[in-house]
């Protein structure tokens, strides 16, 4: 029997991902999400913009929160993300919170075609900027003066004011550095799926110290994990299924160090030796034992014991499917087997 509350003592908060999908279906899988109890719904940055799905979503329903999980911070100005951040609080009436993330260097600078910004010190600088225009820009803006990102403000017309003016801002991290300036600096800290919960519980002392350290309580900020979970009956079927999506992340430089870390760094020096983006031509060398050191495979009780030792150090979960070379009829079920997941813990 699992315990009922957060680390913060609070009743646990379940979040869930949407697709880009036809209207209809859309409005039809969010308005289940809320019936179900969902906190929240979570859009992806996967490469488009996040937001349309989200607006659908919000148009939808009346209590479920909205937020991008993540928009990528530097694919576009602290201003343009300000703007789209007040539309989506006035569209969704309060319920928004901003996502962001820093993505990888190799798909800023290969894909986005960006700049190989620093990534901790380009968030600090997009985050205080997006705050002072959304604080700020139905007053009147004083010019900002960032490392990035500069503006005089000199020919913006005050805006509409904003429905608030303190937007919350949940931001990603991948390793300890950037998760302590999040710590410092968000009001929320998304933590990867590759954080294992032996991992996160690793980093509970680091982030008490630095909220300690930056004079901010643990109740400042929300902490969420995004695991991955595969749930079907046929534990070995959901194993077999989850396996190109940890093969396809072994492919990544940036990853390497979390698959050294649990055990499986000769596994992963084998993975990147083949092409990263065709993950079935690899994903024999993925054995069982590391598809389950990052994904949790069974059925919901098998899942729901796995996802216990985050609750100790995370306010909410956003549960995720694999889904590398996933059909349509295969991302349905994994889908719905969260929508069940939830529900069960509902009760």
């Amino acid at each position: 029997m699992t315990q009922d509350k957060n680390a913060v003592g609070q009743d646990r908060k379940f979040w869930g991902l949407i697709p880009v999908t036809a209207a209809p279906v859309l409005m039809d899988i969010a308005k289940q999400m809320e019936d179900t109890g969902f906190e929240g719904a979570m859009a992806l940055q996967m490469y488009g913009p996040p937001w349309g799905n989200l607006a659908v979503a919000a148009a939808a329903t009346t209590k479920l929160k909205i937020a991008p999980g993540v928009a990528v911070a530097s694919s576009r100005s602290p201003f343009e993300t300000a703007m789209i951040a007040m539309d989506m609080d006035r569209i969704s009436e309060g319920r928004f919170i901003l996502g962001l993330g820093t993505s990888i260097s190799s798909i800023n600078v290969g894909t986005y075609g960006l700049p190989d910004y620093k990534p901790v010190t380009y968030m600090r600088d997009a985050v205080a900027a997006i705050r002072h225009i959304i604080s700020n820009a139905h007053k009147g803006l004083t010019p900002y003066e960032g490392t990035y990102y500069k503006a005089d403000f000199k020919e913006l017309t005050l805006t509409a004011p904003p429905v608030r003016e303190k937007v919350p801002i949940w931001i990603a991290a991948l390793r300890s550095k950037l998760a302590a300036a999040v710590v410092e600096i968000g009001d929320g800290l998304l933590v990867h799926a590759l954080w294992s919960s032996d991992y996160t519980k690793e980093q509970a002392p680091v982030i008490a110290d630095t909220l300690a350290k930056a004079g901010r309580k643990r109740t400042d900020i929300e902490i969420q994990a995004w695991p991955w979970v595969a749930i079907n009956d046929n534990k070995q079927q959901a194993i077999d299924d989850a396996r190109p999506t940890v093969a396809g992340y072994c492919g990544i430089k940036e990853y390497e160090p979390f698959f050294a870390s649990s055990g499986f760094q000769k596994e992963a020096a084998l993975l990147r030796e083949g092409d990263q983006r065709d993950s079935l031509a690899v994903k024999h060398l993925v054995p069982d034992e590391m598809v389950e050191a990052f994904v949790a495979c069974g059925s919901i009780d098998q899942v729901m014991e796995r996802l216990e030792p985050f609750w100790p150090v995370v306010d909410s979960l956003c549960p995720m499917a694999p889904y590398r070379h996933f059909t349509q009829e295969q991302s349905m079920f994994y889908a719905d087997g969260i929508n069940k997941l939830v529900a069960a813990a509902k009760r």
